[in-house]
């Protein structure tokens, strides 16, 4: 049996386990990788969509600053693939809008929105001011929990992280375990490997409608009251939680374990 045989056939197990219990490993990754190492992301994302390569697939998506350009390639592959969009009730208006224009612009037909438990704000967030002394915790009720529960119908996420976003993601592998869920998901990345430059010139070459914000200086977007502007030079993501130690809201490790297992200093964990 020659490698490429081999290794098709232990993806194929994968997706055969993930069918009754989701529970990928490292080696599936490593696995997919290899791969994939070289191919085009049109290439990885329909094998992905078209042939269900590791089973039931949602794409997470902000609605951000440079959300368009997956959302374009997932919609020329299948414009149904379910999109889950976390409707915090805290976002910008103008990331609401946006939502919709793509929405209307790509023909998304599978976009869910997912919002916070109401018992739950009303009694952890009553005052709606959580995010001024505990964003970990302002971001676990509206944004964690109401991914993993919608998680829990789907065996992979895809997601828009690049590495060229901040130092904590450098190095980011197309495919990858995803350590915020016990359930062992597998986490597409299919542009990990692209450029500040490569997502401008998508942009450009599709017609594609930038997030009003950029333009006043958020290359990162988040929710309103956790995103700033971002001074020339600085790291993109340097208006996110400004202030705080906290890169990440807690549905993404903010980068990749040590060789010795160790997650990164700044990476606490709120579930």
């Amino acid at each position: 049996m020659s490698p490429s045989s081999a290794l098709n056939r232990d993806i194929a197990r994968a997706v055969d386990r993930i069918d009754t219990a989701p529970a990928f490993t490292e080696a599936d990754a490593e696995a997919l990788n290899a791969k994939f190492a070289g191919a085009s992301t049109q290439a990885l994302l329909a094998a992905v969509l078209r042939e269900r390569l590791v089973g039931r697939v949602a794409v997470v998506s902000s609605f951000g600053a440079e959300s368009a350009v997956l959302l374009h390639l997932v919609a020329s592959i299948d414009p149904a693939t379910p999109v889950l969009f976390l409707d915090t009730l805290r976002h910008f208006p103008e990331t609401l809008a946006y939502r919709d224009l793509l929405i209307a612009r790509l023909g998304l037909t599978g976009v869910i929105n997912l919002t916070p438990d109401a018992e739950v704000l009303a009694a952890r967030d009553e005052a709606k001011l959580r995010w001024s002394y505990d964003p970990d915790g302002c971001c676990e009720i509206r944004k964690v929990v109401p991914l993993a529960k919608a998680m829990a119908g789907f065996d992979a996420s895809i997601t828009g992280r690049k590495g060229f976003q901040s130092d904590t993601r450098a190095g980011l592998p197309r495919f990858e375990i995803d350590r915020a869920d016990a359930a062992g998901r597998l986490k597409v990345n299919p542009l990990a490997s692209w450029s500040a430059e490569d997502i401008a010139a998508y942009f450009a070459e599709h017609d594609l409608p930038a997030h009003p914000l950029v333009a006043e200086g958020y290359p990162s977007i988040g929710c309103s009251p956790c995103t700033s502007k971002v001074a020339p030079g600085e790291d993109p993501r340097a208006g996110r939680w400004r202030g705080w130690d906290k890169t990440e809201c807690g549905i993404h490790l903010p980068g990749q374990e040590g060789p010795d297992g160790d997650l990164p200093p700044e990476f606490d964990p709120v579930f």
